[in-house]
C-alpha cells in the first residue's frame, strides 16, 4: 500500500508523488500509466489509485477511497528504551504489527546515552513507521512519547495517559500466560523492560499503579524478540 498525506494532493482526488514512494512505484511495482495501486490516507481509509502519468521521479495518481475508515490499533506499548540499533530495527515492525501509542521509557538498566541517539528523532523514525504501515496496509501512525524519568512518569503520567485501561507488565517472573488473559473489548497497555530486565523496585512500583505481571515462560529474550512476540500475541487476542 502507498500511504498518502494531505500535502500530496494537488486536487480533490489527484496526488503528486516525487519522493521514495514514486521511486517504489517505478522500480519495485513497475507500474505504468493506467495501473491500479493500493493506497491509503493517513489516519483514514484505504482505496485505490490509478496512475495518470510517470516522469523521471514523479508519479501522478487519481485516487478513490472507501467510505469506512480503518479503526486505530487498540494496544498501547510502553517500552524501556532499547539500544539504538535495536530500536532502529523495531520501528517498522511496531507499526506493522499495530500499536496505537508507543512510550519509550527510561529504566535502571537503560544506558543514559541511548536517549542522545538520532533514532528517537521524528525525522528519523517517521519514515520507518510509514514503511511498516505500508507493509501491513494500515493507515494509523502510532503516537510516540519519550519519557526519560522513570519514577515521575509512572507516578504522574500513567493514570492520566492510560486511565481505565488494563495494564500488563511483561516479565519472566510473570506466572500468568498471555493466552490466559481476557481482553474482549479492552484497550490494554503492555510494558516491556530493557535487555537486563526490570529491577524489583521497578516491578513493585508498576504493580502499585495497576500493572499485572504476565510472561511467556522462563526464557529470557532480547528486547526485539520479546517486543515482536508480545505485541503479536496481544493483538491476536484483541
Amino acid at each position: 500500500m502507498i500511504l498518502l498525506f494531505p500535502e500530496d494532493f494537488v486536487s480533490e482526488s489527484v496526488v503528486l508523488l516525487n519522493d521514495y514512494r514514486a521511486q517504489h512505484i517505478q522500480t519495485v511495482l513497475r507500474a505504468g500509466v493506467g495501473k491500479m495501486l493500493q493506497v491509503g490516507m493517513l489516519d483514514g481509509a484505504l482505496g485505490s489509485g490509478s496512475v495518470l502519468s510517470i516522469k523521471s521521479n514523479e508519479v501522478l495518481l487519481e485516487c478513490c477511497f472507501q467510505k469506512e475508515v480503518l479503526p486505530r490499533p487498540r494496544l498501547d506499548l510502553i517500552l524501556a528504551m532499547p539500544r539504538p540499533k535495536v530500536l532502529k530495527r523495531l520501528w517498522a515492525q511496531i507499526a506493522a504489527l499495530g500499536v496505537n501509542r508507543l512510550v519509550l521509557m527510561n529504566a535502571s538498566k537503560v544506558e543514559r546515552f541511548y536517549f542522545d541517539s538520532h533514532v528517537i528523532e521524528p525525522d528519523f523514525y517517521t519514515p520507518l513507521l510509514v514503511e511498516g504501515l505500508q507493509q501491513a496496509r494500515c493507515t494509523h501512525l502510532p503516537e510516540v512519547l519519550i519519557e526519560q524519568q522513570f519514577k515521575p512518569f509512572v507516578e504522574d503520567q500513567i493514570s492520566v495517559l492510560f486511565s481505565n485501561q488494563p495494564k500488563f507488565l511483561a516479565d519472566p517472573l510473570g506466572e500468568k500466560k498471555i493466552n490466559q488473559l481476557s481482553l474482549e473489548g479492552a484497550c490494554p497497555v503492555l510494558a516491556i523492560g530493557p535487555e537486563g530486565g526490570w529491577t524489583s523496585y521497578e516491578r513493585t512500583l508498576l504493580q502499585a499503579y495497576g500493572f499485572e505481571l504476565v510472561g511467556l515462560g522462563s526464557r529470557v529474550l532480547r528486547t526485539d524478540t520479546a517486543c515482536i512476540a508480545l505485541v503479536a500475541l496481544f493483538n491476536a487476542l484483541l
